[in-house]
């Protein structure tokens, strides 16, 4: 069994709306998925990607708007990345300078990133690659041949780099590419989310909260590959949940050795399970042990809108 990389990247932020407006409508992600965090569901639990929210592409959100702030640290992912098409980066600086987003660049295995912050200090980066196909959801402002394809990778930042080391190469079967300066860096065989890079320097202790990562998680074919993996991390001393039903894939949870919350999620059966493309993430979406509840969570969950502009 290997992964094909990231499936998806869930994070914790503070007011809904600003967290779709800069999704949707800065970044030119589609809101796919509207629903309740399955474990707390008062609270939101958002999904953005791509035109279907295939894996590779979804990044989710659990907005708490009277949540501390969280601080990034070891612990957690620390930087989730994008990838865009060859020649994009300047179509990307100037975007965030007409949204005010300050941004700075640095150097990775030979690759120009561009790194920034969103709304509530969730850390960003952007990076060119062939790899990936052309974005098809459209977005004022945000031609096809610019657009996020999906995710780069990640950055891990473990409190102990090489156990976590370990997990990529000996339970994920990511390959261990190379190390240079401050980094290690593995390569999984997706197109997308497929290069992940561990931090080495010690920092500070990662604090969950707003604007922090909640877990990463990596995908799997299906529910037999699945009950397999757990049955591998049990045997390894891993300790992962049970398989959890999440409407959209079934997942299993555990800690690696390095702090960092991990998830097993699998591909299939997707978003469109209970919506239709071209409708998806129109409306709540409950899973059918809380749609009795329907009525009570429209009244406590706060309105959202993805704002409509002619293309």
């Amino acid at each position: 069994m290997k992964t094909a990389g990231i499936h998806h990247i869930t994070a914790i932020v503070n007011d809904p709306q600003v967290n779709v407006d800069f999704y949707s409508r800065v970044l030119g992600l589609r809101l796919v998925k509207k629903t309740v965090n399955f474990d707390r569901p008062e609270v939101y639990h958002l999904y953005f990607g791509n035109e279907s929210g295939n894996p590779g592409t979804i990044i989710t959100f659990f907005p708490w708007p009277k949540l501390l702030k969280g601080r990034v640290g070891i612990g957690q992912v620390g930087t989730t990345s994008y990838v865009v098409p060859i020649g994009s980066m300047d179509f990307w600086k100037n975007r965030l300078r007409e949204y005010k987003i300050s941004f700075t660049s640095e150097t990775r295995f030979n690759e120009n990133y561009m790194k920034f912050k969103d709304p509530d200090g969730l850390k960003l980066e952007i990076v060119e690659r062939d790899e990936g196909l052309e974005k098809s959801w459209r977005t004022k402002g945000i031609p096809s041949k610019y657009a996020i394809k999906g995710f780069a990778g990640a950055i891990l930042n473990s409190t102990q780099p090489n156990q976590t080391k370990d997990v990529l190469e000996t339970i994920l079967n990511m390959k261990f590419v190379k190390q240079e300066d401050d980094y290690l860096r593995f390569k999984s065989d997706g197109v997308l989310g497929n290069v992940i890079d561990i931090k080495l320097s010690p920092s500070v202790r990662g604090l969950a909260g707003a604007g922090t990562v909640h877990h990463i998680a990596w995908r799997t074919k299906d529910d037999e590959e699945l009950e397999n993996w757990r049955e591998l991390l049990e045997e390894k001393g891993y300790k992962p949940t049970e398989i959890k039903e999440r409407n959209y894939f079934k997942a299993v949870y555990f800690y690696e050795q390095g702090g960092i919350l991990f998830e097993i999620a699998t591909d299939l059966p997707g978003f469109s399970i209970d919506e239709s493309p071209g409708k998806l993430g129109e409306k709540l979406m409950l899973p059918s042990w809380l749609e009795h509840k329907r009525k009570e969570f429209e009244e406590i969950l706060p309105p959202i809108e993805v704002e409509k502009e002619d293309l």
